[in-house]
């Protein structure tokens, strides 16, 4: 007796993550993301208090990379690809470090 399965990308690749862990590793990396904010506030916080005051083009741009990263997020909840969830975590991690650059 065969089943058939559920999602028919299942059947191409009988190692790809599955809809559901592709959604909570999303989920995750939203409180990642979170996270990842508050340590870029704070970094901007100290530069502003310890540095010039100014915020320059790598403060922008740190939050652009957190505000791509939300939406690639919630992209990945709505219809989970491996990709996407790969990129959220990626631009969860960049943007402090961009921030730091300032």
């Amino acid at each position: 007796m065969t089943t058939t399965p559920l999602d028919p990308t299942d059947a191409l690749d009988p190692y790809a993550p599955s809809r559901r862990a592709l959604r909570v590793a999303a989920g995750c990396g939203l409180l990642l993301l979170a996270a990842c904010f508050v340590a870029t506030v704070m970094v901007v916080l100290r530069d502003a208090v310890e540095g010039d005051g100014a915020a320059r083009g790598f403060v922008t741009a740190a939050f652009w990379t957190l505000f791509l990263g939300a939406l690639s997020g919630v992209a990945a909840l709505i219809a989970p690809r491996k990709g996407l969830v790969i990129a959220e975590y990626a631009l969860a991690i960049v943007a402090p470090a961009v921030a730091l650059m300032d």
